[in-house]
C-alpha cells in the first residue's frame, strides 16, 4: 500500500495541486515585472539567494543528520504558499504583488528546485545513505510542478467562468492534501517525532524567523514602501510545504526527508500571525521607490 501511494497517487495529487496553483496564475502577473521590477527583484534574491544560503548555515551549524538537512534544504527552494495572500490581506499587504511573486516564484522554482535537491544530496548526503536522485527524477521534479501549472493557466485563459468555480475547492483541495500529507508523515514516523523535533525543531524556528524577517526588513532597507515589504515577508515566510512533502515522500522516497516540512507546517502560521500582529502596531514606513508602488 505505502509503495502504490508513494510512487502513483502522491505525483497525482501533487499535480492537481499545482494545476489548482495554475488557476489563479495569469499571464498579466509575469507582465508586471517589467513595471515594477525593483520590488520583485528585491523579494525573489531574498528567498532564493539570501534564505537558502542562511538554510545551509543552519544546517552546518547545527549539525543537522543529513537527511534533515537536505529537507531543510528542500524547504527553502520551495515557492511561496498560496496562503500568503491571505496573511497580506489580514496584515494590510500588498496583494497583487503577493500574486506576481508567486507566479514568478513558481516559474523559478520548476528549474531551481531540482538543481537544490541534487546540490544538497551531493553536499550532505554520505555514501551509505540509501538516497538518489537521478536525471530520470530531476525531469519527474520538472514535469510534476511545470505542466499542471501551464495547464492550470490554460484553462484560466480559455475557460475564465470555469477557473472560477473551480477556485475555491482546488483551494479546500490543496489545505486538505496538506493536512493528509502531513498526518501520513507522521503516523508513518510516529514513534520518532520527538527524536525530530529535537534534531530540526530549533533549525525551522529560527529559519522560520529569518524567513520573516528577511522578508520584511530586506525590502524597507532597500528603499520599498511598508505595504510592499509585508507582502514579502509573508511571501518568503509562507512556504509551500506541500510540494516540499510530496517531492520528499513520492519523488525521493524518504520519509526523514519530509520531516523539515511538516514541523515548518506547525510553526509557519504561528509565526506568521505573531509576526503580522508585532508589524501591524508599526507606524508605516514612508519610503516610495522610484519605479512607483504596485497598487493594482
Amino acid at each position: 500500500m505505502d509503495s502504490v501511494f508513494f510512487i502513483f497517487l502522491l505525483p497525482i495529487l501533487l499535480a492537481v495541486m499545482m494545476m489548482g496553483l495554475g488557476l489563479e496564475l495569469s499571464i498579466q502577473d509575469f507582465l508586471r515585472v517589467s513595471r515594477y521590477p525593483k520590488v520583485i527583484f528585491v523579494a525573489l534574491f531574498s528567498q532564493l539567494v539570501i534564505l537558502t544560503s542562511i538554510a545551509f548555515l543552519i544546517c552546518i551549524v547545527l549539525h543537522l543528520p543529513p537527511l534533515l538537512a537536505v529537507g531543510l534544504m528542500l524547504l527553502a527552494g520551495s515557492p511561496g504558499g498560496p496562503t500568503a495572500s491571505l496573511f497580506s490581506y489580514l496584515y494590510q499587504g500588498d496583494i497583487a504583488l503577493n500574486i506576481t511573486i508567486t507566479a514568478l516564484n513558481t516559474l523559478v522554482s520548476i528549474f531551481t528546485l531540482p538543481f537544490i535537491i541534487k546540490m544538497s544530496l551531493v553536499y550532505f548526503v554520505e555514501q551509505h545513505e540509501n538516497v538518489v536522485l537521478p536525471t530520470i527524477r530531476i525531469v519527474q521534479v520538472f514535469m510534476i510542478m511545470a505542466v499542471p501549472v501551464l495547464l492550470g493557466m490554460w484553462i484560466r485563459a480559455k475557460f475564465p467562468a470555469l477557473s472560477k468555480t473551480m477556485h475555491r475547492p482546488m483551494r479546500i483541495f490543496s489545505i486538505s492534501f496538506l493536512i493528509l500529507l502531513f498526518s501520513f508523515a507522521s503516523f508513518q514516523e510516529r514513534y520518532h517525532l520527538y527524536e525530530y523535533f529535537e534534531s530540526v525543531g530549533i533549525a525551522m524556528i529560527l529559519f522560520c524567523f529569518a524567513s520573516l524577517f528577511i522578508g520584511y526588513c530586506v525590502p524597507l532597507l532597500m528603499g520599498i514602501p511598508d505595504r510592499q515589504a509585508r507582502a514579502c515577508s509573508f511571501e518568503i515566510g509562507i512556504h509551500n510545504t506541500a510540494i516540499a512533502m510530496t517531492m520528499a515522500l513520492s519523488v525521493m522516497e524518504n520519509v526523514m526527508i519530509a520531516v523539515p516540512a511538516g514541523m515548518y507546517t506547525l510553526i509557519m502560521y504561528s509565526f506568521a500571525s505573531i509576526f503580522g500582529f508585532l508589524i501591524s502596531r508599526q507606524p508605516r514606513v514612508l519610503a516610495t521607490p522610484k519605479n512607483g508602488s504596485l497598487d493594482l
